[in-house]
This record gives C-alpha cells, sequence and structure tokens, in this order.
C-alpha cells in the first residue's frame, strides 16, 4: 500500500498545527482541502485518524501514522539535505524536529544545544514536565524528548544526561511569616507553596523528605521557570527551584535556602528515535555537550 504524500502532509499539519483552519494556512490550501485529504486517507487505512477538537490530536491509529510521518520527514531532509546546499528556501520548507523538553532544561542549558546546529534545522519544542516527556515518543508526537525515564521507549535508544538539582526556597519575608521557628509539619501543611502544574511532584518529594508524611498546603499554580523565581522574591510561596537560577539569590540574600545542604537531584535522559540520521547524530551530541557543562552529573 502506497500513501499520497499530499494527505501525509495534511495529516502532519493538522497535529502540528492544532486545527484544520490554522493547517490550511500553513500548506497554503483551503480547510475544505484539507478536510478531504484527511477523510480520504481515513478511508484508504480503514482508521479513524484525527479527533477533532480544540486542539485536534491523534488517535492510537493516528499516532503509529504520525511516527511513521514524521520519520519519514527526517529521512527525506537527509537524503535531499546535499541537493539544497545554498538554497534557504529549500531549506526553510523542511519539517520542523519535534522535541519535548521540560520547562526549566529549557530555561537553562538546552536552547545552546540547538543553537549548534546553526541553520541546520528548525524546531518545534514541546514543553512538557520530565516525568511524562517520554510519552510524547510513546505517542510519536516527537522524535525526541528530555525525560527523568531511565528506561528506552520502544524504538528508541536513551542516554544519561545528568542530574538538575533543585533547592526550596523562599523570601525573607515569608520565611518570617510562616516558619520563624522552623520547618515543622504543622507550618508546612499550613505555607502556601509554588507548583509548575498539577504533573509537578518536586514540592511533594521535599515535604517528603523532611516530614516523612504527604502533606496538603496551599498550592499557587506558577507555570514558567522565572515566574515561579518571581513568585518566592515576592512571597507568593515556597518552592523548588533550579540550584543554578537561584544559588546567587541565596548567596545576596533575597532568597533563604529554607533547608540548608538539602537538595533534590533529578535524574535527566535523552530519549530519541533510532534513526540514522545526521541531523538527529548531531543534535545529540550537542545535547549531550550542553548538559555536560550545566548539570550534575
Amino acid at each position: 500500500m502506497r500513501l499520497d504524500s499530499r494527505q501525509l502532509a495534511a495529516f502532519s499539519a493538522v497535529l502540528r498545527e492544532g486545527s484544520f483552519d490554522a493547517a490550511a494556512r500553513a500548506l497554503h490550501v483551503t480547510p475544505s482541502a484539507v478536510s478531504q485529504r484527511i477523510k480520504a486517507l481515513e478511508e484508504r487505512l480503514g482508521r479513524v485518524l484525527i479527533r477533532r477538537g480544540a486542539p485536534c490530536f491523534a488517535t492510537d491509529a493516528g499516532q503509529s501514522l504520525q511516527r511513521h510521518v514524521q520519520q519519514l520527514h527526517l529521512l527525506e531532509a537527509e537524503v535531499l539535505a546535499p541537493f539544497e546546499q545554498g538554497d534557504p528556501a529549500a531549506r526553510g520548507g523542511t519539517e520542523p524536529l519535534a522535541i519535548a523538553v521540560n520547562a526549566d532544561s529549557l530555561a537553562t542549558w538546552f536552547v545552546p544545544a540547538l543553537a549548534a546546529l546553526g541553520d541546520a534545522a528548525t524546531f518545534d519544542l514541546l514543553v512538557e514536565d520530565q516525568d511524562h516527556g517520554h510519552e510524547l515518543l510513546r505517542q510519536g508526537r516527537v522524535l525526541a524528548a528530555v525525560t527523568s525515564e531511565p528506561q528506552p521507549v520502544q524504538g528508541c535508544a536513551v542516554r544519561r544526561l545528568g542530574a538538575m538539582r533543585y533547592r526550596a526556597v523562599a523570601s525573607p519575608s515569608f520565611v518570617a511569616r510562616h516558619f520563624p521557628t522552623g520547618l515543622d509539619d504543622a507550618a508546612l501543611a499550613a505555607a502556601p507553596c509554588c507548583v509548575f502544574n498539577t504533573k509537578d511532584r518536586l514540592q511533594e518529594r521535599f515535604l517528603r523528605q523532611v516530614t516523612r508524611r504527604r502533606l496538603q498546603p496551599p498550592r499557587q499554580h506558577i507555570p514558567s521557570t522565572h515566574g515561579f523565581i518571581h513568585a518566592a522574591l515576592e512571597g507568593l510561596g515556597w518552592g523548588m527551584n533550579p540550584d543554578v537560577l537561584v544559588e546567587a539569590l541565596i548567596t545576596s540574600g533575597a532568597l533563604v535556602d529554607l533547608s540548608p545542604g538539602r537538595v533534590l537531584d533529578v535524574p535527566l535522559y535523552w530519549q530519541h528515535w533510532r534513526l540514522q540520521a545526521d541531523v538527529l547524530r548531531r543534535l545529540t551530541a550537542a545535547v549531550e555537550a550542553a548538559a555536560r557543562g550545566a548539570l550534575v552529573r
């Protein structure tokens, strides 16, 4: 069975852009044309591939096809690269490399790894908690991920990068209000803490280390790495922040280390599809080099 390239392009664009209208704009065709191509592809394969919604997402069958399409794009770009040298327009038409990365890595060490590839690739970054990035690999939504999962997803290779170190910090005024006598159980249960989102478990891990209990303090949802630090500086709550971003603030006295000497080290791994593509090899080497200079070994 041979698949129509225009249908595959429409399928990929809908999932990448999130809607039929956005896919139509990206492909410079009408939404009706996109819809017809998806319908024809689904009829040919005998499966529903896309769940219509806001955003659209792949069904189980669609996830399998999505992995296939991304691999085709990557290998096609590899084959065509020698013929497109010196042609910026041709390079600009290649599919961006879809990568899952946690917000704290993106805010600290990961971007230099991407920059090391220069103009060799463009990127579609999906920000996902390190405990869940491997799920996007399994779904076929990304070709590589920074994740805390050491077991490789089927069809993937895994490399240990190091660990991101976190410290529990808060502003001096917050400490004076909520922890005047230290980190006792009652104070930790009542003091607001900041969490990135509902997937963020770092604060829970710290609380269990300190109290051996599962406390449920009030929570401030702050979905931004730098916003997390600003929330701590402004006294909104305490939270686990990357050591590399708060070390100077602790030294200056702007933030207080709530438990000096106690850290959380979160191991990070680079998982990627097993494809013999030069751009993926170069990206992996750049990610490992950037991680060596930033993460705890």
